[in-house]
């Protein structure tokens, strides 16, 4: 009995010699000659087993594997259950960025008795005497050079994981619709300096646009850089959504002439981002290095990004705060939900808090120390819509940040390729041809869009529920599922500290444990 390993060669054999023996057109050969050599190669090369006990066909299973995202995305998934972003929430951002109508037709297509469903409390009385835009001025006492932010900005995504055509575009629909672009940690590239929007430079624990050969800060550097006017604020970033607590390294066959520029290392040198900074290993020195920062940026807004893991580390953090008086000019609470490029699979679905905990957790920790007046709150992660720029104000952030909506409004169609540089559109991408598809000054002009009207659609919210401003939202004005049977506002399943409160009576808060042992001199719980 042949064996079933030898049934495709056996077949592409006989098939190709009948093709001959026949006489077979021109093309016939074309294709059977190559398939057979395919064959041949599968059958005899000994790297994969499937391909050597089923040459050939093994091949289809590639294929398919290939084509999944798609499959699942547009034939198999319906309208709600894509992830990370299903096709709902993407056509609203594609539809923002078009230009096109944005409605829905027939009615709400969620569950509205299933905890799917969230809804925020709408006014009697609404209110059309709001102002069209609104603008939050981040800088406390010890700036000099207050930034006044928009509302909605582009959140930190660094050139080399995104391509040169897409900074630009970023940038220059930032400069068009007068919001802010985070460089991300890759620092500042030529592409972010073209058409001068304002920046957030982020500065990540590989110190790239300030660094020394070894690795460590260089002062002199980040002077340098952050007096420039197109720089409005800098950001610390400790952690971020995707994967919280990790390093990471761009080998060195990727850096390019123009990342090893942006970055300060040399072409064709790994960069290594380590798991923590060097600068600083304590709450205290951190905000030390804050207000250090602050002193070479000429006074400009310094501020931290984090996504939120230990709370006594939080709890240190204000409590070292309170202890110098030193205190960061705004806080970026970035939620596990969030992320644009590549990260490890189990840190990106097991580590990190998701932005709503997070949120509230930064919050309290700011408001039951006093401190909330002195600090602006940010908020990222999988924020893409005006409605959830509104629960974020209610729960406490003065302004929010966007990634993957803004990678949308570029043409981002979600095909999971970012971290292969196979990226279709030529969002992720340092392939020449395939940035190629993606032209600036049309993807600009979307960018530019797609913020200007969701600040519309976050202003006919605040309107409906009777507000002036987005920082009248609270707490009370979310609503959620807390059962099959009740439903209520969202203080009655997370407790919102009063002013001072944990200074106060730390013992009878939630987090009693948590800010015992905290210290301001240290990230380490005190037993």
């Amino acid at each position: 009995m042949v064996a079933p390993r030898y049934f495709v060669p056996l077949a592409v054999v006989v098939l190709t010699a009948a093709g001959f023996a026949i006489a077979a057109t021109r093309w016939t050969v074309w294709i059977m000659v190559p398939v057979l050599l395919l064959t041949l190669w599968d059958f005899l090369q000994g790297r994969h087993a499937l391909r050597r006990n089923y040459p050939l066909i093994a091949r289809v299973r590639w294929l398919f594997e290939d084509l999944r995202p798609f499959i699942r995305a547009y034939v198999v998934e319906s309208d709600r259950e894509g992830r990370p972003f299903t096709i709902d929430e993407r056509g609203l951002v594609y539809a923002r960025a078009k230009g096109e109508v944005s409605t829905h037709p027939f009615g709400t297509e969620l569950d509205v008795y299933s905890d799917e469903y969230e809804w925020l409390g709408h006014s009697i009385t609404p209110t059309e005497e709001a102002p069209d835009t609104w603008h939050v001025r981040i800088g406390g006492e010890s700036c000099t050079r207050p930034y006044h932010s928009a509302l909605l900005n582009i959140s930190a995504m660094s050139f080399g994981s995104l391509s040169a055509n897409a900074i630009q575009a970023l940038n220059k629909g930032a400069a068009m619709g007068g919001f802010a672009h985070d460089t991300g940690e890759g620092s500042i590239s030529r592409y972010h300096r073209i058409h001068g929007g304002d920046l957030i430079w982020e500065i990540g624990s590989g110190y790239f646009g300030c660094r020394h050969r070894d690795g460590s800060f260089n002062e002199e550097l980040f002077a340098q850089q952050a007096a420039s006017d197109q720089v409005r604020m800098i950001e610390i970033k400790l952690s971020q959504g995707a994967k919280p607590g990790h390093g990471g390294v761009l080998p060195g066959a990727k850096v390019t002439e123009e990342i090893a520029e942006a970055r300060k290392v040399e072409v064709g040198e790994d960069c290594l981002s380590p798991a923590a900074h060097s600068t600083f290993s304590t709450p205290v020195g951190l905000l030390e290095w804050v207000e250090q920062l602050r002193d070479l940026s000429g006074r400009k807004p310094v501020g931290i990004k984090l996504c939120v893991g230990q709370p006594h580390e939080v709890f240190a953090l204000v409590k070292a705060m309170v202890e110098t008086r030193i205190t960061p000019d705004f806080i970026v609470v970035d939620g596990a939900e969030g992320g644009t490029g590549a990260a490890p699979q189990e840190l990106t679905d097991n580590v990190g808090m998701p932005l709503r905990e997070g949120l509230i957790l930064m919050r309290n920790a700011l408001v039951g120390t006093g401190l909330k007046d002195r600090v602006r709150l940010g908020a990222s992660g999988r924020i893409h819509s005006g409605a959830g720029m509104a629960r974020a104000f209610a729960l406490g952030a003065d302004w929010c940040n966007a990634a993957r909506a803004f990678m949308f409004s570029l043409g981002c169609v979600q095909s999971m390729k970012c971290h292969t540089g196979d990226c279709p559109t030529g969002v992720a991408t340092q392939v020449g041809w395939r940035q190629k598809g993606l032209v600036v000054d049309d993807k600009a002009e979307r960018v530019a869009r797609f913020q200007k009207e969701t600040l519309k659609a976050l202003r006919e919210i605040v309107v409906a529920m009777g507000y002036d401003s987005p920082w009248d939202l609270t707490q009370h004005d979310i609503y959620q599922r807390i059962d099959s049977a009740r439903a209520g506002a969202i203080d009655e399943v997370y407790r919102f500290l009063q002013p001072g409160e944990l200074l106060r009576a730390p013992e009878q808060t939630q987090y009693a444990r948590s800010w015992r042992v905290s210290r301001a001199d240290t990230f380490r719980r005190v037993l």
